[in-house]
């Protein structure tokens, strides 16, 4: 018996939901939350684009194709003249054809979780291919696709810069070798990888500094990734608000001690004198003691407000005042804030924008790359890094690897005697971000997946040879 060859030719769609790919997976070993056992996934052979939703037996199949059909046409706006489903069904263990699915390229994954884990009827996260690099360079800046973005991100940054009065120009002293700088851009994105702002970030070239002349202590603390998880789930326990505010140029509010001089930075060179150095009155990206400058500054701050410094933890502060609570979380420049009562955190937000200069997002969302999902009618929280994951996968060129159902595959041993010996093996692998992809892998483990621990300690044993 031989295999049927593929067909170099098949049916494809001219319009949106005429042809339907349908795959049907389970039972798996270990049901999920809320007992489902199956997962279904329609597959838009036009757009490209798959919908995965959970089942709990095979029978709810046509049901949920139903239901998928009816959510496609709200979203178009019209209803499907005739829709073709081809359907091929896998269980666990058995191998799965695709012949008739033909050559399916996507350009984007929607993922449709379960009300139980979200707290809604449905999520829905778009994640695109096709991400534009972000430039590396003043030149390549003023060459992209969004040239007029980057300008637009830099003049709003020096506009900051001179109203703060970061710096004076003076004549470079003598003997003195002035810090250079250079400017870092940033497409900030949303859960969905939906552009947001163009960030442009000016920032010194802090490696050049040495210890006792340009800098003392370095130190400052940051929040714990588990300390947002408990007081998260204080907060969904006790029905609390959780609102979320970002400080602008928050390394600008950080006064420095000792004397350091700056070159002006690239494009904004001040005509007649181009000969002259930046003083730097106040600490910027970059510099080494820049974080603990702004640490510091913050921390008198909110404690001159009536905020007490939690002792285990530096960066989470308390306010209680008769049966009024409020927390504050400081994680560098993002600011979570939790309480019972609106009128209290409206006051603590409108302080803190008279003392630095803030953004208010509002209902916490998207914090340090973690989706937020709250459902306050059923005392649930969600938290989700599927943008995150999506995005390291591609940055490390994994974005089609093979997904599987451990973290750790059965008989892959690991050893020293694997890692590169002869000079050229050393070469290629400097060319490989290892150490950069466990970090990575890391922080995702420190987030929302402990079960990836094992796994990320065992490759992490190798990276000094790497």
């Amino acid at each position: 018996m031989t295999k049927r060859s593929f067909s170099r030719k098949g049916l494809r769609a001219k319009t949106p939901s005429e042809l339907i790919h349908s795959d049907l997976c389970g039972p798996m070993n270990v049901k999920a939350r809320g007992g489902y056992e199956y997962f279904i996934s329609f597959i838009d052979d036009y757009s490209r684009y798959n919908h995965v939703y959970l089942i709990q037996s095979k029978s709810d199949s046509f049901e949920k194709f139903k239901e998928h059909k009816a959510e496609i046409e709200n979203e178009s706006d019209r209803p499907s003249s005739s829709t073709k489903v081809v359907d091929k069904t896998r269980n666990i263990g058995q191998t799965h054809t695709s012949q008739e699915l033909g050559e399916l390229r996507r350009s984007g994954r929607v993922v449709r979780q379960s009300n139980r884990y979200l707290g809604l009827s449905e999520a829905q996260i778009i994640i695109p291919n096709d991400v534009i690099e972000d430039p590396l360079t003043f030149k390549q800046a003023k060459n992209d696709v969004d040239s007029d973005q980057w300008i637009k991100a830099m003049d709003l940054k020096m506009e900051s810069m001179y109203s703060n009065s970061v710096w004076t120009l003076v004549d470079q002293p003598n003997n003195i070798r002035p810090i250079g700088c250079k400017w870092i851009y940033k497409r900030k994105r949303d859960q969905t990888a939906k552009v947001q702002t163009f960030r442009a970030r000016l920032v010194a070239k802090g490696y050049t500094q040495k210890e006792g002349i340009d800098y003392e202590e370095t130190f400052s603390p940051i929040a714990m990734i588990k300390s947002i998880r408990i007081l998260l789930s204080i907060a969904t326990f006790y029905d609390y608000e959780i609102w979320q505010m970002d400080v602008k140029t928050a390394f600008l509010n950080g006064n420095l001690e000792e004397s350091i001089y700056m070159v002006q930075p690239e494009g904004f060179i001040q005509k007649g004198q181009e000969q002259k150095v930046c003083k730097l009155q106040k600490s910027i990206y970059g510099l080494k003691q820049a974080s603990r400058s702004w640490n510091i500054r913050f921390d008198t701050g909110i404690k001159s407000y009536g905020f007490e410094q939690n002792v285990d933890e530096p960066c989470v502060y308390k306010r209680i005042i008769n049966s009024t609570v409020a927390f504050l979380v400081l994680y560098v420049d993002d600011i979570l804030l939790i309480g019972n009562e609106v009128d209290h955190l409206t006051d603590i937000k409108e302080w803190l924008d008279t003392q630095f200069q803030m953004k208010d997002l509002g209902s916490a969302q998207y914090v340090l790359g973690i989706q937020i999902v709250q459902n306050r009618k059923n005392k649930t929280l969600a938290m989700s890094q599927t943008s995150y994951i999506d995005k390291m996968l591609s940055r490390y060129k994994m974005q089609n690897s093979k997904k599987g159902l451990l973290p750790y595959r059965y008989g892959i041993h690991l050893s020293k005697e694997q890692c590169p010996k002869t000079p050229q093996e050393v070469k290629d692998m400097s060319n490989i971000p290892y150490a950069s992809a466990v970090g990575s892998l890391m922080y995702a483990m420190l987030c929302i997946r402990p079960d990836i621990c094992y796994s990320v300690g065992i490759v992490s044993r190798y990276q000094p040879w790497m």
